[in-house]
């Protein structure tokens, strides 16, 4: 029985051998599922790695998980919103220190944001995944892998990137699915790496960032002055010491000169305090 509320589509198993492919897992690599289903992604790796633990929200399809013959994996129930994901993985690691631990996942559709910055919250704070595979409606995979320039192009592209290599590896039609959802999918993988923004100013920059793409096609001088209306430090000496014209617009900026900007900020901030 499909349950609305918790978003199913299930993965046709015609399509499970090509985002096995694209997962690429290796025989000593142990994986966190967030979001089994049915268990046709679960059964598959497990075949083929050293251990899966699936988080599944819906108790009668872990019941059916924990059901299956020959089971080579372990489901536990819970909300992966609510889930502490470092001691997810620290759990799988006690058994396996030698392993790679890795997330992938069929994130339902209402909640993919919010999981995904889960997820990055959960890397800054221990690292405790190698990658992650996600699998997202394709607008948010565009949203995830845009370029500076590109319409798609905003915070979520710019805080993958600040700690991850992020690259779609598979878009998938609405048939790949039971029931056949309205819209394509995308297999987004990130690659983990250390955050390139200071963890002591990461959240200063995202609130930046967010910030000024609310006004993504105003001058930047004046996107700026809402984003740092609470602490009130001076505009135009921010954007000179960050080297950029405020007459440009915030989606125009890329990465490294959002960087210099949120340093900008955090400079003219700590001297307003003093």
């Amino acid at each position: 029985m499909i349950r609305k509320r918790f978003g199913q589509h299930f993965l046709e198993p015609a399509w499970t051998t090509k985002v096995i492919s694209a997962i690429a897992p290796a025989a000593s690599d142990c994986f966190v599922e967030i979001g089994p289903g049915k268990g046709a992604l679960t059964c598959a790796l497990a075949a083929n790695v050293t251990d899966v633990l699936a988080i599944e929200i819906d108790r009668k399809l872990a019941a059916a998980l924990m059901k299956k013959e020959e089971r080579r994996f372990s489901v536990i129930v819970g909300n992966v919103l609510k889930a502490d994901l470092v001691q997810l993985a620290s759990k799988v690691r006690q058994h396996h220190p030698k392993s790679s631990v890795r997330l992938v996942g069929n994130l339902p559709y209402n909640i993919s944001s919010p999981v995904l910055f889960q997820i990055f919250r959960a890397h800054r704070a221990a690292a405790p995944f190698l990658d992650a595979t996600l699998m997202v409606q394709r607008e948010v995979g565009d949203r995830l892998v845009a370029q500076c320039g590109t319409r798609a192009y905003g915070p979520l592209a710019i805080l993958s990137a600040a700690q991850a290599e992020v690259r779609r590896l598979l878009v998938l039609p609405p048939g790949a699915f039971r029931p056949t959802p309205k819209v394509n999918s995308a297999l987004i993988n990130f690659k983990f790496r250390r955050p390139s923004i200071d963890l002591r100013h990461f959240d200063a920059f995202e609130k930046l960032v967010r910030g000024i793409f609310q006004h993504r096609r105003k001058m930047l001088r004046n996107a700026l002055r809402s984003v740092a209306a609470g602490s009130d430090p001076p505009v135009e000496p921010m954007l000179e010491a960050a080297g950029l014209d405020g007459r440009r617009r915030p989606e125009t900026l890329r990465f490294l000169e959002l960087t210099r900007l949120s340093a900008a900020l955090n400079a003219s901030s700590t001297r307003t305090v003093i």
